[in-house]
């Protein structure tokens, strides 16, 4: 049963989702929170400031981000115990792609409170307006800025049959399409900017199409890449499978080899192990 809860926060560590665009995202129980915080949590406090103008709150601000020493984070969860403080990112929901998490790890350590106040999250408004399968999705924050280790990156995730979600800026948003096309083929995905602002887009197409599109004109914003699923691909052979189990059988049991071919080439797991007993009484 949903209930409205308005309370006093209590003392402990919140996570406060922060709009990603549209200050009308800003929730009733967000803003209750930072109001009654103690001290709040900034990656920038020149941005969050504009945020606590808006929520009409007063709390003082600390920077917190991935330069934040051991020390400063000790500080911090020493005034949990009595404080309500609250941690927001620039925009969206703190730890996705931000820092944080080693704090609420320490916070818990202590035995202190850690409650989160859920909201906007680009990655998930992302995938409500990409178009494409929503069952399964990895949330892989953002490619590597060099060629070779974003394809190295890219080759990890190809055999995934999953959504992938990236974020990414605008003047890279070229080559990691064109990167993307080429590690994962042609498949379904889209490009969402400004997700919530006034001028909200989200463009369809393969990663080839996206990538002729965007490779001469960057776009402005903050930008989600949503890369469907592979295809379908065609049934392993018999011999496809015997190649695979032979080799695998080398480094393992039948049972363990059959799990690993089975998901590797899509195939049932009860045909996969049944082949590799035959092969390895041979």
């Amino acid at each position: 049963m949903i209930s409205l809860m308005l309370q006093q926060p209590a003392p402990g560590l919140h996570i406060v989702a922060t709009p990603i665009g549209n200050l009308g995202d800003l929730s009733p129980r967000a803003a209750e929170t930072l109001r009654s915080a103690n001290l709040i949590l900034a990656e920038d406090t020149r941005v969050t400031g504009k945020l606590l103008a808006f929520a009409q709150a007063k709390a003082p601000m600390r920077r917190y981000d991935d330069h934040s020493t051991d020390s400063d984070r000790e500080a911090i969860v020493e005034r949990l115990a009595s404080e309500i403080v609250a941690l927001v990112s620039d925009a969206g929901t703190p730890l996705i792609s931000d820092p944080g998490y080693k704090l609420v790890r320490a916070a818990r350590e202590a035995g202190h409170q850690v409650h989160t106040v859920p909201g906007p999250c680009a990655a998930i408004a992302a995938l409500t307006l990409a178009g494409v399968p929503t069952d399964r999705f990895l949330f892989a924050g953002f490619l590597p800025n060099k060629a070779k280790a974003r394809g190295d990156a890219i080759a990890e995730f190809a055999s995934l049959r999953a959504t992938l979600v990236f974020y990414e800026s605008g003047p890279r948003l070229g080559d990691a399409l064109a990167a993307l096309a080429e590690g994962l083929g042609s498949r379904e995905a889209a490009v969402a900017r400004e997700i919530t602002k006034l001028h909200e887009q989200c463009v369809s197409g393969t990663l080839a199409e996206l990538a002729d599109r965007y490779r001469d004109a960057p776009p402005k914003g903050e930008i989600v890449i949503v890369v469907g699923p592979p295809g379908a691909s065609a049934a392993a052979s018999d011999a496809d499978l015997d190649s695979a189990l032979d080799e695998a059988l080398e480094r393992l049991s039948p049972s363990r080899a059959a799990g690993e071919v089975a998901e590797r080439l899509a195939v049932p797991r009860k045909r996969a192990y049944a082949r590799a007993l035959e092969l390895s009484r041979k």
